[in-house]
């Protein structure tokens, strides 16, 4: 599988392919199962949590380039929390269903690129540059605030 390096690129693809496109952080396609599971509970789903890279209409206008950062930003913490060889890679795929916290559950058609370090190091300084105060959606560092 090929790697994306740079943010530009990325944004790119999801110009291109943005409505089949999903960010998965795990250890990797060939390691993964067909579905996940429910952390809490251990039900089975019907498909990967993954979350939607498509720009969404009321968007409108605004920069591609923030809203990808955005899509990695939010979940950059899952490497810390999900342990050693966790990254995001993009897949194509079809939402089959919403887990637990109404994130879209997917089956995978094809893996289609890994995100670099380099990726996720441009989503951050573009999000710090931003005048409002954005924190990754990692429970466990905000407790209920």
């Amino acid at each position: 599988m090929r790697e994306v390096t740079d943010l530009d690129e990325l944004v790119a693809l999801v110009e291109d392919r943005g409505d089949e496109l999903f960010i998965r952080w795990s250890v990797g396609p060939s390691d993964d199962p067909e579905t996940s599971r429910d952390a809490l509970t251990g039900v089975p789903l019907p498909g990967l949590s993954a979350n939607a890279l498509a720009i969404e209409p009321w968007w409108a206008g605004r920069s591609p380039r923030l809203w990808v950062a955005r899509r990695l930003y939010d979940y950059h913490h899952l490497p810390r929390v999900r342990g050693a060889g966790v990254r995001p890679w993009v897949l194509a795929g079809e939402e089959v269903g919403r887990g637990p916290d109404n994130e879209p559950l997917v089956v995978c058609h094809e893996p289609v690129a890994w995100i670099a370090d380099s990726v996720l190091d441009q989503a951050r300084d573009l999000i710090a540059s931003r005048p409002a105060n954005w924190g990754p959606l990692d429970r466990e560092s905000h407790g209920d605030e």
